[in-house]
């Protein structure tokens, strides 16, 4: 069962972070961590799966690399946390550095398979376990690492200095008046409507989506802010990498921002990961039942733009065109019926996809794999062939996905499976389709 990957992956974050490790600080490191941290839960769910292999079909690696159990999501915690807790922590570094690999690598922990185990077994909470326990040890893919010490340095996941920051949304609101009058991205407006936030690569590569968004809340009227101080990434990869106390400040960051600009409500960008920090796993780890200031998902704000009729249509998208529904705003958040009003209310022909809402798989970039890095993308596109499959069924020419992680990941999928499909964030339909009023017209 602990063959490693069918290729060898050099990644100086496992390799070389072994070589510090010694076997009582592995020891002591697992039993805080089982006695600790994880105690009855850790209990309850060990004792009540009975090794059935029903999550086996959920899981898109299981699925992608033709049924080999050692990618089922109990086959992974077979060879991980099941032998940790067996061994009470007495293991090496080799065996870690293949625990980190199963963990980081090879599960989105995007809850899928939860839904198949007939005891509804947490599985994403025991390989999260496990990286929590890897994350203590140092053990971590150096990409991953790398964006986790850049939240922890700067409150940003891409190193973006402030004044970069403050650049780039000056240089995309001029953009923005380019295509409509008075268009704005206001900074520190206090006691705003709605705080806009975003996650860091948007700065810093798809800046364009700032400008998008500026022209949206031009149009429909809003009363809307973003912080021009740190608290305006709203990613979260520590809570991927298991540094939960990172993640902690950086959610306590994000929703201090809020509070500074004493906004009513933030309404983050296209990102699933990012909604699942600022609502449940972080919320969670600082003791908060809920998040202190309201929040909902681009999605659900399209909706209600759309709705509501503070954006009306002029003309329909007239490509075929497909979704990808992200976990952790559709298996998550149920989601998925406004993802579809926003589609068809957008786009001529729109293509459902099968399996869909909470039952789609993963896109298999998100819960931090992607965040690994270039050493780790063949195993991860080759993990998910079946939804390569799923997409080109659907025979879309374009797949919109309102989630960062989904959009780079099907890209990958889509170059690697070669389909001949575009991927496109659904603000850039959007703002293709929607009528711009005329006294906003340049």
């Amino acid at each position: 069962m602990a063959e490693p990957a069918k290729e060898i992956v050099v990644d100086p974050g496992l390799d070389e972070t072994i070589k510090k490790l010694t076997p009582k600080k592995i020891e002591d490191t697992i039993n805080k961590v089982l006695t600790k941290g994880a105690a009855a839960r850790l209990k309850v769910y060990m004792q009540t799966c009975v090794h059935c292999g029903l999550c086996s079909e959920a899981c898109h690696f299981y699925l992608s690399h033709d049924k080999d159990p050692r990618f089922s999501p109990v086959g992974k915690v077979k060879q991980t946390l099941w032998e940790i807790v067996k061994r009470k922590g007495r293991v090496d570094g080799e065996f870690i550095k293949n625990c980190s690999r199963i963990a980081h690598t090879e599960c989105n922990v995007c809850r899928r398979c939860s839904m198949y185990c007939p005891f509804g077994i947490d599985m994403a909470y025991l390989l999260l376990l496990v990286r929590r326990i890897c994350a203590l040890l140092g053990v971590v893919p150096q990409y991953l690492q790398d964006t986790v010490n850049s939240h922890a340095v700067t409150m940003n996941q891409m190193w973006v200095k402030q004044d970069e920051w403050i650049d780039t949304l000056q240089w995309q609101e001029e953009d923005a008046q380019d295509e409509v009058k008075n268009a704005r991205i206001p900074l520190d407006k206090e006691g705003a409507e709605i705080m806009y936030s975003v996650i860091g690569p948007e700065p810093k590569f798809l800046a364009q989506l700032l400008g998008n968004i500026s022209i949206i809340m031009t149009v429909a009227g809003m009363d809307w802010t973003m912080p021009s101080f740190d608290g305006w990434d709203n990613s979260n990869m520590p809570m991927y990498s298991g540094d939960f106390e990172t993640m902690a400040r950086v959610e306590r960051k994000h929703f201090e921002a809020a509070f500074k600009l004493k906004v009513k409500k933030i309404v983050m960008g296209e990102c699933g990961h990012a909604f699942r920090g600022a609502v449940y796993d972080g919320p969670k780890w600082l003791a908060w039942k809920e998040p202190p200031v309201p929040l909902i998902h681009a999605v659900q704000f399209y909706y209600e733009l759309i709705r509501d009729g503070k954006i009306k249509i002029a003309r329909k998208f007239e490509q075929p065109v497909t979704i990808q529904e992200p976990c952790n705003i559709i298996r998550g958040r149920g989601l998925g019926d406004m993802l579809r009003y926003i589609m068809r209310a957008t786009c001529e022909d729109f293509r459902d996809v099968s399996p869909r809402y909470e039952h789609n798989y993963c896109c298999c970039a998100g819960g931090g794999v992607i965040n690994c890095g270039p050493p780790w993308k063949k195993n991860r596109v080759e993990g998910n062939r079946v939804k390569a499959e799923q997409l080109k069924a659907t025979g879309a020419e374009v797949v919109i996905t309102p989630c960062h992680n989904c959009h780079s990941g099907i890209e990958d999928i889509v170059n690697y499976y070669k389909l001949g499909m575009h991927v496109k964030f659904f603000s850039e339909i959007l703002v293709d389709v929607m009528e711009i009023p005329e006294e906003l017209k340049v």
